[in-house]
């Protein structure tokens, strides 16, 4: 038991203790009228009750049944093979405590609405995935005490909002590691957008590596778009198609990984002879792919695991260790990457 639940024990002992003292009987039969067991005469049932309501007791069960039973995810969309591995944790980590999710997205309605949202329902609160909240909701958050969790926030968050992330620069890091290991040294980068915390730290992370292994950066094989297919297709054709192409690409998300496979086939690279491809997510879609992707995998189910357990946290009031929680990533190899079998005259 927690320390914060053995004091409410206690504290619920004593104010029965308290009760039993007034009404002029014993604990044991206070205790029988808590648990309505029928041995107790009418008159001293009806003082006993009188005085458990007048000093706002409230049954065990009574509570628990009392306690907000659902909560609000909420995502940009509904389409990438992150979102659904995100939601999927959050919705078992909240099947496990009895709680049921609401799941919605930020293209049709702002963030405010969606507090308002929260407030209309009733519920224990608010699990806000990739988004960018503004300094109004941030505002509104703190000054109300809505219980919010973002989950890879784009932008950093004030220390009063709990987050929850992943090591990002340490698995960007990891990875090139891998590549470099192989005998990588032209290795591109499909990064995530500058203003998102997540593509900015693996960006970071893979400069770092490259750094480290006294190779120079070349802003040529490198291309910032938002974690999407179709914005990655369009930006690995050019990194593809430089004057020295890379043998290898480390791209910052699965769906960014599937574009590089695309534009790979395209102009004619055999992956992983002719271009080694990494990733970062391992959705399932990164096992499913041709050839299966390796990859930086993110503990998408402990994610939702920690964002449900401290927005309950949150609800009742309940103080956090720390504000921001990152949880480790985990390099998995599959067939995307090999040795380079052309070698680059940088």
């Amino acid at each position: 038991m927690t320390v914060h639940g053995k004091a409410h024990l206690e504290a619920q002992r004593g104010l029965l203790t308290d009760i039993a003292a007034e009404a002029g009987v014993s604990l044991s039969t206070v205790s029988k009228v808590v648990h309505q067991r029928r041995d107790v005469g009418a008159a001293t049932r009806a003082r006993v009750e009188e005085l458990l309501a007048r000093h706002g007791y409230v049954r065990p069960w009574e509570r628990e049944s009392a306690r907000p039973r659902q909560i609000i995810a909420l995502f940009r969309d509904m389409s990438g093979p992150y979102t659904l591995e995100v939601a999927r944790g959050i919705v078992d980590a909240a099947g496990e405590l009895g709680i049921s999710v609401v799941t919605g997205t930020t293209s049709r309605r702002s963030i405010s609405q969606w507090l308002e949202e929260c407030v209309a329902l009733g519920a224990a609160g608010l699990i806000i995935v990739i988004s960018m909240l503004t300094e109004e909701d941030q505002r509104r958050i703190i000054e109300q005490r809505l219980p919010v969790v973002l989950v890879d926030p784009l932008s950093a968050p004030t220390l009063d909002i709990p987050s929850i992330g992943v090591t990002n620069w340490n698995g960007a890091r990891d990875a090139m590691q891998h590549l470099l290991g192989l005998g990588h040294t032209r290795i591109g980068m499909v990064a995530g957008r500058s203003h998102s915390l997540a593509g900015a730290a693996r960006l970071h992370g893979y400069r770092a590596a490259l750094e480290e292994a006294g190779i120079a950066y070349d802003p040529a094989i490198v291309r910032s778009t938002d974690f999407d297919y179709d914005e990655a297709l369009a930006a690995s054709l050019p990194i593809l198609r430089c004057e020295e192409p890379p043998t290898a690409v480390f791209a910052a998300s699965d769906a960014q990984a599937l574009g590089v496979l695309e534009a790979a086939r395209q102009e004619g690279f055999g992956v992983p002879d002719d271009l080694a491809v990494m990733s970062f997510d391992d959705t399932l879609v990164a096992a499913m792919a041709c050839p299966p992707l390796s990859a930086v995998r993110q503990p998408f189910e402990e994610l939702g695991h920690e964002a449900t357990r401290v927005l309950m946290q949150v609800a009742e009031g309940r103080p956090l260790a720390s504000s921001r929680i990152e949880l480790a990533t985990e390099l998995v190899l599959r067939t995307s990457t090999s040795p380079p079998r052309r070698v680059s005259t940088r």
